[in-house]
């Protein structure tokens, strides 16, 4: 009789994002999506990297697994200092959008994988430089609605590649997962990554 091969453990993704979702489909890793209910509130006087790693802990901690591998991000914009969210509504994308414009940003996205037995929690940042935006393009962006859900106002990975003027660093970073720093986390955490890519 022969042995069944043993299928890579299923992981958690702590997080409701398409985006995040595609890309674990993409790496063809098994995963369950659980958004977590936890409190994404910034602390006074914390820097957006510190932020974005407690964020990503943070979530990874609500969402309880049986079997223990849990994956979660936390993506933050930095303008200058200023942290721009999720836009509230259509005129504040615009506002986001203006204030982009002709400039270069910071994208912080923070990491946190759990195996059953240790945690790896860490922060990537890539930087992104918008073209100069005119003001037709800033109204139909933000009216389009695509930025609406996503931190600084706009998806790379959509409409909003066509503001981008050029990224330092990982593109992926700034979709809200940093793919190669996650397949290293899982790797040292003792995951079967070869038996993913073998399935």
């Amino acid at each position: 009789m022969g042995t069944m091969e043993a299928r890579p453990p299923t992981l958690v993704l702590a997080s409701g994002s398409p985006r995040r979702r595609e890309l674990l489909e993409r790496l063809g890793l098994p995963f369950e999506v659980r958004p977590p209910a936890a409190d994404e509130r910034l602390r006074a006087g914390e820097t957006p990297t510190d932020a974005a790693v407690r964020l990503a802990a943070a979530k990874a901690e609500a969402v309880r697994a049986p079997g223990g591998w849990v994956v979660a991000a936390d993506t933050l914009v930095e303008l200058e200092g200023r942290l721009l969210g999720k836009p509230r509504d259509p005129a504040e994308n615009r506002a986001f959008l203006k204030a982009l414009s002709g400039r270069a940003h910071r994208v912080h996205t923070g990491l946190a994988v759990r195996s059953p037995r240790a945690e790896v929690a860490l922060v990537e940042t890539t930087r992104v430089r918008f073209r100069e935006l005119a003001d037709w393009e800033i109204a139909a962006y933000a009216a389009s609605g695509e930025g609406l859900d996503k931190a600084g106002g706009y998806g790379i990975q959509e409409k909003g590649m066509a503001l981008v003027a050029g990224i330092e660093g990982d593109f992926f970073t700034v979709m809200g997962l940093p793919v190669a720093r996650l397949w290293e986390a899982l790797a040292r955490l003792g995951y079967p990554l070869a038996e993913v890519w073998r399935a």
